[in-house]
């Protein structure tokens, strides 16, 4: 099986590269490639049986549910792409998946022990971590509660809240905007749930959702503990974690056969609930309990004490959990002394709460390469989230690089708040946020939104230090995508059934002999291609798996005759490549770059030549930020890098050679030589995007045909060879 978490190219080149290796060992294959429209060339219950053995290449999980009793190798993608033939051959030695569970029942007992981290051989470390992939599965689920129950919040209380005297704002009950309120709160309130649930349930499968997303209530309900604030989102993070690992501990106790299958659907998902309930009303919810009391009064005495002191240990309080029980207490501590003439306190928290949605949006439009499509817009959302003092803005940040964000969100905060003291600001009303000093409830107006703006500089500034620090350790992979987060890995399974002369025909392979079921869900690999998030991406490659498969058909014909002028080119084999999105005007025989950002500058104007490019520079940042996000590189001395911007005005494609190579951050290290651009419109990225990285990336796995693209002595020859893709 394979996938990308966030694309396609690296989805078809595993499983091009699996087909070969297995053709060329005698084996039988069948490949399922999946990704956001779900699983093409789908793997059968019956490829399943009679298989051998299953290969998994992913960084992200997959349901390995119906494997169970099957020879199970799971590992990253690279591998899949780098190391097909060692795959086959250790596949058939595999340990196998859930026979420690007893999992040798097929039905019930199958869903049991589910998907659980890899029980199988492992790809030499070539795997993401098991929590890792886990929390970001939970903050990709997460992020849609957040965005929704914020918005509905921040608007109805804009369009229906009705100023009061004294300050702030308040929506009449029984109204329409009361109505769009309090679905908002219902969102907001899932949120923690449904972080810990989908948590649980990536690392103990279906039998640990239920148990992952009661924890997580329970972890937000602090009257269940006898705490006036629940745990936030940090006690979900814990909640799930222990779902997930209890959840897989009680997979391995033996149980008869005939209570094999109730085990998942009642006896699992009961026992885990209960325990993990009862462990976190006894066991962690009384310090949570006990750290709240204390906290208040320890502030309590600070009263008196400097006023700078108290506003940056406010801020670092309201931003270290938003909304967990150290925020809770810096909040309602200030609330308090409200009704007591104290407004001071509340001021500083007033200046706090914004800072950390406001920061990390403003981190995602001043950094915008290091962010995935999907955080950028989770960024506009925390933006006006944190204009109306919706400090949970800022949680699907802080969920998904807790080490990065959360210190850099308590530095902006403790700014603010101490700005905030420092220059008297109060606050009449118990909230925060830009909102209400333009509703009168602030003091000191011109002061409070420069401790905002202040801490909020501080929180993204701070942000992308720490992040580009990590993403430099990391060879500028990013760490997300994804979170992801969107596009949902699936298995290569080499089964029976399919014949191996397709080769990759619908995006799966099929193919037979000693290794039965390969299943390589592929993720990116540790540099990963573009990972497109339109949901035509699998469809689209799969018309293309047919033609790029030992589709040679054209010998060149197309476009064989245009090897004298530019012009010839254009009109002849040139408009027959790639839909004629790449002709003569956009092929270069020898780039002058001989690094990256150069490389893609020189090809950026080489295909503005076309004039389909309205804006070069713009076309050259955004295809730096895919970059960023991780490296277009795909080994064997390619990459691909890619834009989906409305800086060109229809699809383009160029390509250019490179005779000493070009650093790319390829996963096998290879020098990249052929280096082909794909620039799109927003409009066409869903399609045409995926449609060309699909047929690229198959053909190109051929060695054969990538030795006569560097051998081509001109345009006219690289137009010929290129023709083949069609």
């Amino acid at each position: 099986m394979t996938a990308c978490p966030t694309g396609i190219a690296h989805t078809y080149m595993a499983a091009e590269k699996l087909v070969q290796a297995a053709r060329s060992l005698g084996h039988e294959i069948k490949v399922e490639t999946q990704g956001s429209i779900g699983a093409e060339n789908h793997l059968s219950d019956n490829d399943v049986r009679d298989a051998d053995a299953v290969i998994i290449a992913a960084d992200k999980d997959v349901d390995r549910s119906r494997f169970v009793g099957k020879r199970v190798l799971a590992v990253g993608v690279a591998e899949g792409i780098r190391h097909p033939e060692q795959l086959l051959e250790r596949a058939r030695s595999a340990p196998v998946y859930g026979g420690e569970e007893g999992a040798g029942a097929g039905n019930g007992a199958g869903a049991g022990v589910g998907a659980a981290p890899a029980v199988g051989g492992s790809g030499g470390g070539k795997e993401r971590s098991v929590t890792y992939k886990a929390l970001m599965n939970g903050v990709s689920y997460m992020i849609p509660f957040v965005v929704v129950g914020g918005l509905l919040i921040a608007i109805s209380l804009a369009l229906g809240g009705h100023p009061q005297a004294g300050g702030g704002l308040v929506i009449p009950d029984g109204s329409f905007w009361k109505h769009v309120n309090d679905i908002g709160v219902i969102g907001f309130t899932l949120m923690v749930p449904v972080l810990s649930g989908y948590i649980a349930y990536a690392i103990g499968d279906r039998p640990a959702l239920v148990p992952g997303m009661i924890g997580g209530w329970i972890a937000n309900t602090g009257s269940l503990y006898d705490s006036k604030a629940g745990a936030g989102f940090i006690g979900a993070i814990v909640t799930g974690f222990l779902a997930g690992y209890l959840v897989q501990w009680i997979k391995k106790v033996k149980v008869p056969k005939f209570a094999r299958p109730i085990m998942p659907i009642i006896v699992i998902p009961i026992v885990a609930t209960t325990v993990l309930g009862l462990f976190f009303i006894y066991v962690i919810g009384r310090p949570i309990s006990w750290v709240f009391t204390h906290l208040t009064d320890w502030l309590g005495g600070m009263t008196g004490s400097s006023a700078i002191l108290l506003g940056a240990l406010l801020g670092l309080m309201i931003a270290f959990d938003m909304g967990g029980p150290v925020n809770k207490t810096a909040f309602l501590f200030g609330a308090g002394l409200i009704a007591t003439g104290n407004q001071t306190v509340m001021g500083m928290c007033a200046a706090a709460i914004p800072v950390m949605p406001l920061g990390q949006g403003l981190a995602t439009l001043v950094r915008r390469r290091l962010y995935s499509e999907q955080e950028r817009e989770t960024g506009m959302a925390a933006l006006f989230m944190g204009l109306f003092g919706i400090s949970e803005g800022a949680i699907p940040f802080a969920a998904a690089r807790p080490a990065q964000v959360i210190p850099a969100n308590m530095l902006g905060g403790a700014v603010a708040g101490a700005l905030a003291g420092t220059t008297g600001v109060t606050d009449a009303v118990p909230h925060g946020g830009p909102i209400v000093a333009v509703l009168g409830a602030v003091g000191g107006v011109p002061a409070f939104f420069l401790a905002v703006v202040a801490g909020s500089v501080v929180t993204a500034v701070t942000t992308v230090v720490l992040v580009d620090v990590v993403e430099r350790r990391k060879g500028g992979v990013a760490a997300r995508a994804a979170v992801g987060v969107e596009a949902d890995v699936a298995p290569v399974v080499v089964g029976v059934g399919a014949g191996v002369g397709r080769g990759g025909g619908g995006g799966g392979v099929a193919s037979r002999t000693g290794v039965g079921a390969v299943s390589v869900p592929a993720g990116h690999v540790g540099a990963s291609v573009e990972e497109v998030d339109g949901a035509a991406a699998d469809s689209a490659g799969v018309e293309v798996a047919d033609r790029a498969d030992g589709g040679d058909g054209s010998d060149g014909s197309d476009g064989s005759d245009g090897s004298s002028d530019g012009a010839g080119r254009d009109e002849g084999a040139g408009s027959e490549v790639l839909s004629g999105y790449l002709t003569g005007q956009t092929v270069k025989t020898q780039l002058v770059a001989d690094e990256k950002e150069a490389a893609i500058r020189e090809m950026a104007e080489l295909v503005a030549g076309t004039g389909k490019v309205a804006d070069v520079d713009e076309l050259v940042r955004v295809a730096l930020a895919r970059e960023a996000q991780g490296t277009t590189g795909l080994g064997e001395e390619i990459a691909i890098p890619h834009a989906k911007t409305d800086a060109v005005t229809a699809p383009v494609v160029g390509f250019a050679r490179s005779a000493d190579g070009i650093d790319w951050g390829s996963p096998d290290g290879t020098r990249a030589r052929l280096v082909f651009l794909i620039s799109v419109p927003e409009a066409a990225a869903g399609d045409e995007h995926l449609r060309i990285l699909a047929l690229l990336s198959r053909k190109l796995m051929a060695a054969d045909f990538r030795a006569r693209l560097q051998g081509a002595e001109d345009e006219a020859a690289i137009l010929r060879v290129l023709g083949e893709i069609q």
